[in-house]
């Protein structure tokens, strides 16, 4: 069934069959991981951004939004929060914030590394290979990239003065870095059709990749995509199953976007297919100002009581909490 080609990617996203494409996903997940269910703990440190994505609601042209930084201390924080809960991941994400430079990633890098024995997975936004191939070398292992859409005119639209191909440059950079690679895409986007989502699945396959994250569009008061519809929570668990029925050995999230717009949405998306969760490790005083689209980080403020959270959405779908660093498979098989 992972060989499906574009009719049959259509057909399962319009709804032909959910009851056989979860009941097929959630056999594939459990060939290849188990009950496992991988714990990231990721940490936002920093809401600035040069780039104005029309969707979401750090662009630079939001002039609503407190913005912050938080210094190398208060990150650190976040990660001995991750040791004492036993959390074997650590995702640094931002806005696309040049102020951060190569040494202070790299030296972020070191201090974390000399602190715990922990994977680190980076979430930046485009920077140069140079910046790439010095966070590796510091101990980085996987970075995050997210497409969001393959299709060229949309990704234009959506990502004002830039290119489809520079960022898939930059993927194919990180690859060649030896860097576990994630991308993905939003599912809903405005101007996104079946096809062009069919497509969108389509690509993902092509890339190989070591992690793919999904989730619906949730649109933002302070974007001009605020009078939109937000995605389809069906279709958004839809694309998770198709994921990985297509990349079997790729590392899925039930992303918080999911949790966004229905209560036990992430519960399903991990009985379709997914295997990663990943709580905020964020400062309490600065979380929600992480504010890419409303509802973010607000299930839970105290960093203890979000994991708590997570691991109980975890065993109600029947599935085991793990303090696996959770690599990829991938590489073994491929």
């Amino acid at each position: 069934m992972n060989m499906m080609n574009l009719k049959e990617i259509k057909e399962f996203l319009s709804g032909k069959d959910d009851n056989t494409l979860f009941h097929e996903a959630d056999k594939v997940r459990l060939q290849i991981f188990g009950k496992d269910v991988y714990i990231r703990g990721i940490i936002e440190f920093s809401n600035m951004c040069r780039e104005d994505c029309l969707y979401c609601g750090l662009r630079k042209s939001n002039r609503k939004l407190k913005r912050y930084q938080l210094t190398m201390e208060e990150i650190l924080e976040g990660v001995e929060l991750a040791g004492m809960n036993n959390i074997k991941t650590i995702v640094l994400q931002s806005g696309d914030d040049l102020s951060y430079n190569k040494e202070f990633i790299g030296k972020l890098i070191e201090e974390i590394k000399k602190r715990l024995d922990v994977v680190i997975t980076l979430s930046l936004g485009e920077r140069t290979y140079d910046e790439y191939a010095y966070w590796r070398e510091k101990g980085a292992e996987r970075y995050l990239l997210k497409i969001e859409t393959f299709d060229e005119e949309l990704y234009k639209k959506m990502r004002p003065g830039k290119k489809l191909e520079d960022r898939l440059q930059r993927l194919e950079w990180l690859k060649e870095l030896d860097y576990e690679v994630g991308s993905g895409i939003i599912v809903g986007l405005p101007g996104q059709d079946l096809d062009s989502l069919t497509n969108d699945l389509r690509r993902l396959a092509e890339l190989d990749l070591d992690m793919i994250a999904t989730g619906p569009f949730i649109p933002h008061p302070e974007t001009p995509l605020r009078d939109y519809p937000h995605g389809d929570v069906n279709l958004s668990i839809r694309v998770i199953a198709l994921l990985r029925i297509m990349n079997p050995y790729s590392n899925i999230p039930a992303t918080s976007a999911l949790a966004s717009l229905h209560s036990d949405a992430r519960e399903k998306g991990l009985k379709a297919g997914a295997n990663v969760i990943m709580p905020s490790l964020t400062p309490k005083r600065v979380r929600l100002l992480y504010n890419i689209y409303p509802g973010k980080n607000e299930s839970c403020q105290c960093v203890i009581d979000e994991i708590n959270y997570i691991k109980g959405i975890i065993e109600k779908a029947g599935y085991i909490p793990s303090d696996s660093k959770g690599y990829s498979p991938r590489r073994l098989y491929a």
